[in-house]
């Protein structure tokens, strides 16, 4: 990785050899692999035993997690935050393990659409819940840096399981919830 990143430095025009390039190739696939390595973990390990028997059937809401991902078309960020709900049926997931989820996917080359249903489908899956709601807003560096320029836009996806997609009411006290209903 490191040898790509100098090629793509020199292909640019640039001279490795300026002294604020020289290491540049090798902190830039350090950073690469950063931003990459929800390749590199598995479900189980973030998991990590962590769901809880509960009588709580009522719905659980993480609001502003927020991520950071890499858009797969051109390899440029978009940044923003995710909003996770799910109505547990005996089991409640550890807090902290549905932004680590949220990690998971995000810390891989992705579009958002993606994203969004990958979070719903493994909330789902982890703690087979009656449903699970996800939606994401987030600015593209690809459409602020490059392209239409349009510094403000900001693109919001959801995925709705279960419940939340059966049930009008359940979506519509989530949506409330996120302060997505004006």
């Amino acid at each position: 990785m490191e040898k790509a990143f100098a090629k793509i430095i020199e292909s640019v025009g640039e001279d490795l050899n300026r002294e604020g390039l020289r290491d540049t190739p090798k902190r830039a696939a350090k950073a690469f692999q950063f931003l990459t390595q929800g390749y590199h973990q598995s479900l189980d390990d973030i998991v990590n035993n962590a769901l809880f028997e509960s009588e709580c059937n009522e719905m659980v809401v993480v609001n502003n997690i927020e991520l950071y991902s890499m858009c797969e078309h051109h390899m440029l960020p978009f940044i923003g935050h995710a909003h996770v709900a799910y109505i547990p049926q005996g089991k409640v997931l550890g807090l902290s393990k549905v932004a680590r989820i949220v990690d998971m996917f995000a810390r891989r080359l992705q579009i958002q659409e993606t994203l969004t249903k990958q979070i719903a489908d493994t909330i789902m899956q982890v703690t087979g819940a009656a449903g699970v709601g996800v939606i994401i807003e987030a600015k593209h560096m690809c459409m602020m840096m490059r392209g239409v320029e349009k510094q403000n836009s900001v693109m919001r996806t959801s995925a709705m399981l279960g419940n939340f997609r059966s049930d009008q009411s359940t979506r519509s006290e989530f949506l409330a919830l996120c302060g997505i209903n004006r």
